[in-house]
């Protein structure tokens, strides 16, 4: 077990992943519950046009009326990210850096294993646990629009869980990289969740100041979340999110390959 980095890693996150599949299912729910009186409140449409339009741009207003909208607005605009993050940054951090901090880094190298190979299996631990919170969302999105009567497309649902598993991976893999290069899991974790944070007030600033527009993009949260990623199909803007997590975990590899474990 000790020499599957893999297997052993996502078998210390079976409860971690238990309750936050809970937590997220909740929120779901909860806020699915809220459906059928918004939309039956009389005059919504002119409640949301008082907003200013920035706002409505920032969260999707425009489609509020809509069971999809609504969840683009209510969930995916903050609240699911916010929580993919959390999940994926903290995991990432602890994936190497905290290892090493703890002393188990040392041991896992003794054996045949590389540093390389070690970082890597975790790497795909990471992503195997987000996705799998994002199955877990994915199945809670459909079975409340059954029950509140959402009418949330199967495949609208996957594309929702499949923005938020990019970019929680994006970010996750970051805080890994961070972790990997440097052996301290505070710097992992406070350098992507300040990236984190700036790449989002990005994302608001393209949305309220005209001068900061063409930069919007490149923001992964612009890239994640645009238009509201419940029933965006498949945007192109996915792939860099992918790519952008992977580049950041191969520079960091030679330099945690180069460092002297044993020796922290």
């Amino acid at each position: 077990m000790l020499r599957n980095v893999f297997l052993k890693s996502l078998h210390d996150q079976r409860h971690g992943l238990l309750g936050w599949g809970i937590g997220i299912v909740a929120v779901v729910l909860l806020e699915s519950a809220l459906w059928p009186s918004i939309s039956n409140m009389a005059g919504l449409q002119d409640f949301l046009n008082s907003y200013p339009e920035p706002l409505r741009k920032l969260f999707n207003m425009d489609q509020f009326i809509t069971g999809t909208g609504f969840l683009n607005a209510e969930l995916f605009s903050m609240l699911l990210p916010i929580l993919f993050l959390v999940f994926a940054i903290g995991r990432g951090a602890r994936a190497v850096a905290g290892e090493e901090e703890s002393g188990v880094l040392e041991v896992l190298l003794i054996t045949r294993l590389s540093p390389i190979r070690l970082a890597l299996e975790q790497a795909a631990m990471l992503a195997t646990a987000v996705v799998t919170l994002a199955a877990v969302l994915f199945g809670a999105i459909v079975v409340s629009s059954a029950i509140f009567g959402l009418d949330i497309s199967i495949a609208a649902a996957a594309t929702g869980a499949l923005a938020m598993a990019l970019i929680g991976i994006e970010f996750g893999w970051l805080a890994l990289a961070l972790g990997a290069a440097t052996g301290r899991r505070i710097v992992a974790l406070g350098g992507a969740s300040v990236f984190a944070v700036a790449a989002y007030v990005l994302y608001v600033a393209s949305k309220i100041v005209d001068s900061v527009r063409p930069w919007g993009p490149l923001s992964p949260f612009h890239q994640a979340i645009e238009g509201g990623p419940l029933g965006a199909g498949l945007p192109a803007a996915y792939a860099w999110l992918v790519l952008a997590g992977a580049v950041v975990v191969l520079t960091a590899l030679p330099v945690f390959d180069r460092r002297d474990i044993a020796g922290v």
